[in-house]
């Protein structure tokens, strides 16, 4: 149901591979955390992506007509947040590349990464609406991170189909690519995350984490020390010594 491919670079490509819808069920629940435990220690950046035609379809139904109470329905839903969650804490870039068709708990996915790549043909919806349902993986409140309150009751209440380029406008989508060679251009994108200062991009994670909790006064309280402990790395102080000796982009970065 996954599929994880390991790059000397320290780029990990998570391949949801699940078809021919890619739903979300407990086994391929499971399989993405299995996934996510083989991760090496040096894994420098993630990129998750899809096989088939679609991303994903969205969520099983059984799954929601299995639950006959709501505590049992809670517990559900408990375990179905912890993956997106899990995801986000991961102390390196995180990529979701959206070749079609993206809804329910895959997108909830994808704006738990850092980055969204979306081809141009992709679209995206939460459409929890059709069972009665509010979304559960903590998409809402992510894409309101991302587009604000407006747009994201917007997104839900309506569970209509976004293209690629409107979530793109909404600073949803980070970047939207052609459909021809959009995979490999994903990759590259991602790889080129994982060869750089990944060490400075956990540091700078962790200065948002701070701005969504508690605005810029909180991300400004933790800035300087978060900073400051990048002195402890290999990369900051090499790639100093080759600006100085070199001039600046020269330095090449490994992550320690």
């Amino acid at each position: 149901m996954t599929k994880l491919d390991l790059d000397p670079s320290g780029l990990a490509v998570l391949t949801i591979d699940a078809g021919p819808l890619n739903l979300y069920t407990p086994e391929l629940h499971a399989d993405l955390d299995a996934a996510l435990d083989q991760l090496p220690e040096d894994t420098r950046a993630l990129l998750i992506r899809a096989d088939g035609k679609i991303v994903s379809g969205g969520v099983d139904v059984q799954q929601f007509a299995a639950q006959e109470t709501p505590e049992q329905a809670k517990a559900l839903f408990d375990h179905m947040l912890a993956l997106p969650d899990r995801i986000a804490a991961l102390e390196f870039p995180t990529v979701f590349a959206a070749h079609a068709l993206c809804l329910t708990w895959a997108f909830e996915v994808a704006v738990a990464c850092d980055l969204i790549l979306a081809a141009e043909s992709a679209s995206f919806g939460l459409v929890e609406k059709v069972v009665g349902l509010t979304p559960t993986m903590g998409g809402t409140q992510r894409l309101a991170a991302r587009a604000g309150v407006g747009r994201a009751k917007e997104f839900v209440m309506t569970g209509e189909r976004y293209p690629a380029a409107t979530l793109e406008r909404w600073n949803v989508v980070n970047r939207v690519l052609p459909d021809d060679g959009f995979d490999e251009a994903a990759r590259a994108f991602a790889a080129s995350l994982a060869e750089g200062p990944t060490r400075a991009h956990a540091a700078t994670k962790k200065v948002l984490d701070h701005f969504q909790h508690g605005g810029v006064p909180e991300a400004n309280a933790h800035i300087t020390t978060i900073a400051a402990d990048l002195y402890r790395t290999e990369d900051l102080r090499k790639a100093v010594r080759s600006f100085l000796d070199e001039g600046p982009g020269k330095a090449t970065f490994t992550g320690r």
